[in-house]
């Protein structure tokens, strides 16, 4: 029998970066552009397997690091297709408890803030 396992969380936080609209800026409790860049790790080349034979990076949520980012669960279950994820997710219990907000990026680099403007003299 396969060991089954819960998300702990799962709706989307409505400050969640990888919505269309959010400025990840305004997380709240201070935003680290560095630390955003370097999630890049836990995106999947979209199809591929790579991930199954070594140890998965997962999003977590900026809100509760103990909850994985739901709209990242969103994208690599669909447009980042890994398959990986889909595997381990076959024994998630509430994955059909998911609620997002709103319309979603397609990619991670969409979820990264605007360059802020020019400052002028």
């Amino acid at each position: 029998m396969k060991k089954t396992w819960r998300l702990n969380q799962t709706t989307q936080c409505a400050t969640c970066p990888w919505i269309v609209g959010v400025n990840p800026r305004e997380i709240p409790n201070g935003y680290d552009e560095d630390k955003h860049r370097a999630l890049i790790s836990t995106i999947a080349d979209p199809g591929t397997i790579c991930f199954l034979d070594s140890e998965s990076r997962v999003m977590a949520c900026h809100k509760t690091a103990s909850s994985h980012c739901i709209g990242w669960l969103n994208n690599q279950l669909g447009p980042g297709n890994s398959i990986a994820l889909r595997l381990h997710m076959l024994s998630c219990e509430n994955t059909s408890a998911i609620k997002l907000r709103g319309e979603q990026h397609e990619r991670f680099e969409d979820t990264l803030p605007l360059p802020l403007p020019a400052e002028t003299p």
